[in-house]
């Protein structure tokens, strides 16, 4: 499979499922209403983030238009280097590619409502709360993680060939 195939899979099926989530719980729950799915583990909770990561720089007047270039300037950056990988390079591309599509699925909802519904809500018995997040920020988490497995490989692959 081609790497522009792998991209158009990869982030047809993130974006697709990130915005019908984003819409299932914007219209099915009231901003701030939780159901636990796990007990003192796991919420579904709708909650909107008008900043980054862990609420950074949600107060700032600037943060819209801050956020939707630098994710208009990653996307074009991650495609001028997905452009310039070897075919053979699968594991980079499917990581670039997810980390594109997350980027792309958070912008639709800034573009569209000035801020990101968020509404995976992890906690350990509420003692310890991981910041809530949605299916684009898994795709950005994964996506960079397997970045680093793929590099790291193809460094050892470098040093064995050396």
């Amino acid at each position: 499979m081609s790497r522009y195939r792998i991209l158009a899979l990869i982030s047809a099926v993130v974006i697709i499922l990130d915005q019908a989530t984003k819409f299932y719980i914007d219209a099915r729950f009231a901003l701030y209403e939780s159901v636990t799915v796990i007990e003192n583990f796991f919420n579904i909770t709708h909650v909107r983030n008008p900043g980054a990561a862990f609420g950074f720089l949600s107060d700032h007047a600037l943060r819209l238009p801050f956020f939707i270039a630098v994710a208009v300037l990653a996307s074009v950056g991650i495609l001028w280097y997905m452009s310039r990988l070897r075919e053979e390079q699968r594991l980079m591309h499917v990581s670039l590619s997810l980390v594109l599509a997350g980027a792309i699925g958070n912008l639709i909802d800034r573009i569209r409502i000035g801020e990101v519904i968020d509404f995976l809500d992890v906690h350990w018995y509420n003692l310890y709360h991981w910041p809530a997040f949605n299916v684009a920020d898994s795709a950005i988490t994964v996506g960079v993680v397997l970045l680093l497995i793929a590099t790291w490989l193809e460094e050892r692959q470098a040093k064995k060939n050396a």
